[in-house]
């Protein structure tokens, strides 16, 4: 067994697990962790657990954080807005096609890394060589989706309450418009869609749910033999795991999902097909 930690390097971002070599951490300690750009600042979101075998290249928690070290992290958001305003001036003046999202500023001030949407690929070569000229440091731009930036910026959902994907969700999930077919939702892109454009992260939440209860019940339309006759499946209800079914002389009665025999132990994987939407990724271009 292995003791992990897991720590944040930014709000909302993915979670990287550490040994917390013996120190007794909390959630919302704040942190410094050696990564693969250098020591970065970092906040432990996952509190300290056992896991079974030991992951090869675990890496050590250096060290609790200390007043200097956030002094250091308060210059490096000064200098940050500075690089932001910057860039924002340079791509107005190269008139590139691309959105400025967010900025990266490594804590050892060794590096930047300015995040930005485009609809292709942008000939920026000129805009890195002027940032690494005004800014003194390593400077790399990353291309990011659509659900990226919506993480990176925040917002309110549909439902009312902040975004999923800029609060506790750590990777995004294919999903499919057959989700949405399978739940039963109206197959319009402004009901299922979420801000960033895509359709929503928690259309996931719930999926392996309802395709155990698909399984394990017939399909809407079909007919069955009950004791009262024959009878068509008009209604699922899979939070309550029953069926309506209908008879032929027009009188309707529910019944539980176990009525036609006991669920399915496992659920099948989702399969591709032409209405998977793909998951968005970074792509990072190294500074010239």
């Amino acid at each position: 067994m292995a003791l992990v930690v897991g720590v944040s390097l930014r709000k909302g971002g993915k979670v990287q697990y550490y040994d917390p070599d013996r120190l007794s951490l909390r959630v919302g300690d704040e942190v410094i962790v050696p990564t693969p750009k250098g020591v970065e600042f970092g906040v432990v979101v996952v509190p300290p657990r056992e896991i079974p075998g030991t992951p090869n290249g675990l890496r050590k928690v250096i060290r609790r954080a200390t007043d200097r070290d956030r002094q250091q992290k308060e210059r490096n958001e000064i200098r940050q807005d500075r690089a932001w305003r910057k860039c924002l001036e340079l791509i107005a003046k190269h008139q590139l096609p691309m959105k400025l999202v967010d900025i990266d500023y490594a804590f050892d001030g060794s590096s930047i890394t300015f995040y930005f949407t485009a609809e292709g690929r942008v000939d920026f070569r000129a805009l890195v060589r002027d940032l690494a000229s005004t800014l003194k440091t390593r400077i790399e731009l990353r291309q990011i989706g659509v659900r990226d930036e919506a993480k990176m910026i925040g917002g309110l959902g549909p439902c009312g309450r902040t975004l999923c994907c800029a609060t506790f969700l750590t990777q995004f999930h294919p999903i499919s418009i057959r989700m949405a077919k399978e739940q039963h939702l109206p197959l319009n892109p402004a009901k299922i869609s979420g801000i960033c454009g895509r359709l929503m992260c928690c259309l996931h939440y719930e999926q392996d749910a309802y395709r155990r209860f698909l399984r394990w019940v017939p399909a809407i339309g079909e007919v069955v033999e009950t004791e009262r006759g024959k009878a068509k499946v008009v209604a699922h209800d899979v939070l309550h795991e029953k069926v309506t079914l209908e008879l032929e002389d027009g009188e309707k009665f529910t019944v539980p999902a176990d009525y036609f025999g006991p669920p399915p132990q496992e659920v099948e994987p989702e399969e591709e097909g032409e209405d998977e939407i793909v998951e968005d990724t970074d792509e990072e271009i190294p500074a010239e």
